[in-house]
């Protein structure tokens, strides 16, 4: 009897191979107490917000603080938009450096990275897992943050029917729904982001140095998207459509800026997904 196995049998192996290498991945990334720490700090954010304006012996002065900020006390709702707008800036990309720094760069730290290469699902493989598993962190911290800030924010505020930037008013329920539409945005904005972290982390065994360099080009691609002198170079920028989730709150919701955005950050993933291969592929693991 052959022990070889045919075709058909090796692609199973390599495909249920595969699939068991992202359960993996995705158990030990939700079961790190570091994890759940970063997410509750950004769910922390919304009830910071909303117990900072409720204490308050004043109404929040229109066009003060960030924006949607002075709508909070009106209508609880809004404190989920306020917080994500919070976040993004810093706390967002925070987070995202440390995942996505420590995804190859961690393994190799600790020694690992070359038991996980013994296995079938092979260097490109893993790169791919390493990659959705810092995607689900994005998912998962975007929705920490408007589901805390949803949830504080009825507890704590009157809530209602709302009235969009266009000047339409949708009830409480459809709301929800744009505030989910608004984490979407954001998450997929970070995903750019993300495919920088894990090129980073290619180029060290340091866990640290690629965290701190992939947190570092956030703030310098938002410091560059401000400079009015840069302008031509504003669009190319990773960051750029960060904030612009300002269609989503109209009627109708316009996909616009989403596909723009959808559309950069699916550059960024390509070239420095190219990049992370390229020097994956060439890195010298087992010596």
């Amino acid at each position: 009897m052959s022990l070889v196995p045919v075709d058909g049998s090796a692609g199973e192996l390599r495909a249920s191979s595969g699939w068991a290498l992202m359960a993996s991945e995705l158990s030990v990334l939700f079961r790190r107490r570091r994890t759940w720490a970063m997410l509750l700090a950004l769910a922390a954010v919304p009830v910071l917000i909303a117990v900072a304006v409720r204490l308050s012996p004043s109404e929040v002065p229109p066009g003060r603080g960030p924006p949607f900020l002075d709508r909070v006390t009106q209508n609880g709702l809004f404190v989920a938009v306020t917080a994500l707008v919070v976040s993004v800036p810093l706390f967002l990309p925070l987070t995202i450096g440390v995942v996505a720094g420590d995804t190859i760069s961690g393994e190799a730290g600790l020694g690992t990275l070359r038991y996980l290469l013994v296995a079938p699902a092979g260097r490109v493989r893993l790169l791919i897992v390493k990659y959705v598993g810092t995607a689900a962190f994005c998912l998962a911290a975007t929705l920490s943050v408007v589901t805390s800030g949803l949830v504080i924010g009825a507890a704590l505020f009157p809530v209602g029917p709302v009235t969009l930037l266009s000047g339409d008013t949708i009830e409480a329920g459809e709301s929800v729904v744009r505030s989910f539409l608004v984490a979407g945005y954001i998450m997929v904005s970070l995903l750019g982001l993300s495919a920088i972290g894990l090129f980073i982390s290619t180029l060290t065994d340091v866990p640290v140095g690629a965290m701190a360099a992939t947190i570092v080009l956030s703030v310098v691609s938002q410091v560059l998207n401000a400079l009015p002198q840069l302008e031509w170079l504003h669009p190319w920028l990773f960051s750029h459509y960060w904030l612009g989730f300002a269609d989503l709150l109209r009627q109708p919701v316009s996909w616009d800026s989403f596909g723009d955005n959808a559309l950069l950050q699916a550059g960024y993933l390509a070239v420095f997904g190219s990049l992370a291969y390229g020097r994956f592929l060439t890195r010298d693991i087992l010596s």
